[in-house]
């Protein structure tokens, strides 16, 4: 009973409660020195797992091809051999390769390699078919002549061939690009920096153009890894050989190296392009006309004629 009265007592009460004030009040202030570094523990493993996995990738590249394939053993054996680097003018070669879409010493060595066994192929059929099998029947002068034209159509294959596909990559780029510049332009208002918004352009237009993407990833890369981002933009304006292209990397050289504000610029180019692409097909529908007229005069207007004069001249032969 009395160890009863002595807890009912209102200070044996109140000394209980500022007990376990003063033990939560030391228990509060002695927590964070406690409790274990667990963000320490989390960085340690989030930096473990980025190893492992840049382990891993590093495998998986060195087991697969990779964008820059070694040149075939046979192709580089007759470039070499034969030095046809020195005289089939290979420095105009690279940039057009370039533009091209074709990277690394393999490209250039199979242009050298084609550029040397294409005239050969086709002298050589055309030989076989005007003096072996004697396809045509003409003088020898005459059949020489052709051999030579093939000769020189053989020279001029690769050169074509090169500068279609230059062509055709340079459409597929300007007619994607101002799409490009409208992303960039809302990755770099947002706040992105200049890296991490080719990269996320480069993303973006995956599906819709891959050569504009592998080119926004190249740039992204170079711009990480060179020591001057000044080269990265002109490398991209230097493979892709477009105007609107060199505008852009000079707004932003512009812009790298006086600190100019690269929205502003990124807006008017970007309003530039799109008004450069719709004149080029109001430029295109207004050619129609001229283009259809005379497929309409061999094909439309004959059918017409037939149409309308048939049912008239089976009633005048009725009649008759």
């Amino acid at each position: 009973m009395q160890f009863l009265s002595q807890l009912i007592d209102p200070y044996v009460i109140g000394a209980l409660l500022a007990a376990v004030a003063a033990a939560a009040t030391v228990y509060t202030l002695a927590q964070p020195f406690l409790e274990p570094d667990r963000l320490a523990g989390r960085m340690r493993s989030v930096g473990k797992e980025r190893d492992r996995i840049r382990l891993r990738e590093r495998d998986r590249l060195n087991q697969k091809a990779t964008l820059r394939q070694e040149p075939k053993a046979y192709m580089k054996r007759v470039v070499e051999r034969l030095r046809l680097d020195d005289w089939l003018g290979a420095e105009n070669a690279k940039n057009s390769l370039l533009k091209a879409g074709y990277r690394g010493p393999q490209a250039e060595v199979a242009f050298l390699f084609f550029r040397l066994v294409t005239p050969l192929a086709f002298f050589v059929l055309a030989v076989f078919y005007l003096f072996v099998l004697r396809v045509l029947d003409q003088p020898l002068l005459v059949r020489l002549g052709i051999a030579v034209v093939a000769l020189y159509l053989g020279i001029k294959a690769p050169e074509v061939f090169l500068r279609n596909k230059i062509s055709k990559r340079q459409a597929t780029i300007q007619r994607n690009w101002p799409d490009a510049l409208d992303l960039l332009l809302i990755c770099v208002e947002s706040g992105m920096a200049i890296e991490a918004a080719f990269r996320r352009v480069g993303v973006e237009l995956a599906n819709q153009c891959m050569t504009l993407a592998e080119e926004m990833a190249l740039t992204t890369a170079e711009l990480s890894y060179l020591t001057d981002r000044r080269i990265a933009y002109e490398n991209l304006a230097n493979r892709t050989g477009l105007e609107s292209v060199k505008n852009i990397t000079t707004a932003l050289i512009q812009a790298e190296r006086y600190g100019t504000p690269v929205g502003q610029a990124l807006r008017v180019l970007a309003q530039e392009s799109r008004d450069q692409r719709m004149n080029a097909a109001e430029k295109k529908a207004a050619a129609l006309p001229p283009k259809l007229t005379v497929p309409m005069i061999l094909f439309f207007l004959p059918v017409l004629f037939v149409v309308i004069l048939t049912p008239a001249m089976v009633q005048m032969f009725s009649i008759k």
